[in-house]
């Protein structure tokens, strides 16, 4: 059900200046009515299944003798913590078709979608797991893990902040971002890691390849910095990264829902007047998709939201997943050049969706290099759907109401 809106990437060469001022706009987001048709591809008839508009009726399979027969049930589909099949990715619980694109590093890639001109983002959707914290200045931005699939456009790629360094110790990656400030990068570069970022060297036009992985698109214009996940992690292993498969333990995954949730429908997670986003369930996917901000909301005026597309797939950003994630937020320098740091370390309260279901658990972090996982009260593991996984980070005075049945709002704050 739709309730009404209310709010919710050292090989380092030269540094690259993506965090510029943004030229005029170029792009202008669909509002929700306007992506409705181009969301939703027409079904197409074949000679195996009835057309959408067809009339005959489906037969039921029968066995011999013209009884209708019931199909087996099948068995529900778990894995992990541990001791996941060879060609099972342990970061969405899925089977891949090659299981030898496990055979490497996640990649790590700093993705922005603020302000709302650069939208929408190249290749988010294939994203196994996407972290969406604060930033700075009311807004946040995106370290997207790429593991079981490939995306041949990730973008834009901007630059880093203080949580990207335990990321990318918690999943061993080969990290892409647009440099960040100094005091930031002193914290990146001098880590044991180093060898494993990569910034844009010598500018070169998209696409990318596994010479030069990140490129521009339109360098006259927007100038967007982009890369493609195979190349940028062809380009690690030919720069001496020890770009082998990592033991990324931890999760744990169960097709079948657990009991004990409550409804949730729907989840706002609102950030600021200016970033705000929302996700609706949608029983006919068993999917959560992504509404982003549409509207600054300067003068009191209520939140709006539009679908959040993905521009290389041109489809809206759906979730299997979605867990927004309680931690504190202190401040390294405070503004007006502002720099967060968030304690992602140890436990926390956590709201982890699926299913339309909403659970109460806890996140667990409990070495530096620890996957982040779910436990419930009793100390079990959280089974997450089958599929990729969002996280929101909010702060610790965040407020966390449950509006009616099935709507959550989350407001971020801090400290």
């Amino acid at each position: 059900m739709l309730k009404r809106i209310v709010t919710i990437m050292v090989l380092v060469l030269v540094f690259s200046a993506c965090d510029q001022v943004a030229p005029t706009p170029v792009i202008s987001l669909p509002t929700e009515t306007e992506a409705a048709t181009a969301i939703h591809s027409p079904v197409k008839a074949t000679a195996d299944a009835p057309s959408a508009t067809s009339t005959a009726p489906v037969a039921a399979p029968t066995d011999q003798a013209g009884t209708p027969t019931v199909p087996p049930t099948l068995a529900p589909v778990a894995y992990g913590p541990e001791n996941f099949p060879a060609d099972v990715d342990p970061l969405t619980g899925l089977t891949v078709a090659d299981a030898s694109i496990l055979n490497r590093r996640p990649l790590g890639i700093k993705v922005n979608v603020y302000p709302r001109w650069t939208r929408p983002p190249w290749g988010i959707s294939l994203a196994d797991i996407v972290f969406d914290y604060y930033h700075n200045d009311g807004s946040t931005r995106y370290h997207a893990i790429f593991y079981g699939q490939d995306a041949e456009l990730v973008g834009p790629i901007r630059s880093g902040r203080l949580l990207d360094d335990s990321l990318v110790r918690m999943y061993k990656s080969i990290f892409a971002y647009g440099s960040a400030d100094v005091q930031i990068n002193d914290r990146l570069l001098n880590a044991e890691y180093a060898n494993r970022l990569v910034l844009e060297g010598t500018r070169s036009l998209c696409p990318p390849t596994d010479k030069l992985p990140l490129c521009r698109y339109e360098p006259n214009g927007s100038d967007f910095l982009l890369t493609g996940t195979k190349e940028l992690s062809v380009y690690g292993t030919a720069k001496g990264i020890d770009n082998s498969r990592q033991n990324l333990n931890g999760m744990s995954f169960n097709s079948t829902a657990p009991a004990g949730g409550k409804e949730g429908e729907q989840a706002y997670v609102f950030i600021s007047i200016d970033v705000y986003n929302r996700w609706d369930y949608d029983a006919a996917t068993g999917r959560y998709k992504l509404f982003g901000d549409n509207l600054y909301l300067d003068k009191g005026q209520e939140e709006q939201y539009a679908p959040m597309m993905d521009r290389l797939t041109e489809e809206q950003i759906m979730a299997d997943n979605l867990v927004i994630l309680v931690a504190r937020h202190e401040y390294y320098q405070r503004p007006p050049a502002e720099i967060v740091d968030i304690l992602l370390s140890g436990t926390g309260p956590a709201y982890a969706f699926r299913d339309g279901q909403m659970y109460e658990v806890t996140w667990n972090r409990p070495t530096l290099d620890s996957v982040i996982y779910l436990t419930f009260a009793d100390g079990t593991r959280y089974p997450y759907k089958p599929g990729n996984t969002w996280y929101h980070v909010i702060g610790q005075t965040s407020t966390i109401t449950d509006k009616e049945d099935g709507v959550w709002r989350f407001q971020f704050a801090f400290p």
